[in-house]
């Protein structure tokens, strides 16, 4: 494990999990994984490095070997080489560099490279940005912002819930940074 800077750390970091606890005696850490394997989770298994940081902390580690077990991510990291060391790590944050997650098939996308495109639907209506991503079991959905008035005509920051589903998503062209959907702005 390596101690590593702002500096030094990946412009293309993504958080992909967080350790939760050692597993076995020979230094793996368990990590709850913020994506399952197939959905996004396989970023983990696939990684060379591991960049982890705790608190203001910075490290980096090779991922030795990493599969799933049960609902999470087991791993055994470049220099942590026994249980308390790896109990140490405990509540540390795991990122991946972008560019190490694995390749997708066509129509299939990361939450995260979706986050901040513009939502227009097929009318041409800015419908706002892609401010977050929710799963609620059945599929995805996208979580909508974009700037409102309340009823005293202050600004506020409205939201809208469109499900990421094809019957209603007729495009995603990550060049132009755009998601085009079958939805009205009164909806």
């Amino acid at each position: 494990m390596r101690g590593e800077t702002a500096e030094s750390w990946p412009a293309d970091a993504v958080e992909v999990g967080k350790i939760v606890d050692a597993y076995g005696l020979k230094g793996w850490v368990k990590v709850a994984a913020h994506a399952d394997a197939g959905h996004g989770g396989d970023a983990l298994l696939s990684a060379k490095r591991w960049w982890l940081l705790r608190g203001q902390e910075r490290n980096s580690a090779p991922a030795l070997q990493a599969k799933t077990h049960s609902d999470s991510v087991v791993a055994h990291l470049g220099g942590v080489s026994e249980r308390d060391m790896a109990h140490a790590l405990r509540g540390t944050r795991v990122y991946i560099s972008r560019s190490e997650f694995p390749a997708l098939g066509a129509d299939e996308f990361y939450w995260v490279d979706l986050l901040g495109l513009d939502v227009v639907n097929v009318a041409g209506v800015h419908l706002g940005k892609v401010a977050d991503m929710i799963d609620n079991g059945a599929h995805s959905v996208l979580r909508i912002e974009y700037p409102a008035s309340d009823k005293n005509g202050k600004p506020v920051t409205g939201k809208r819930l469109i499900p990421f589903v094809g019957v209603l998503v007729k495009a995603v062209d990550q060049l132009a940074k755009q998601i085009i959907v079958e939805w009205e702005a009164d909806y």
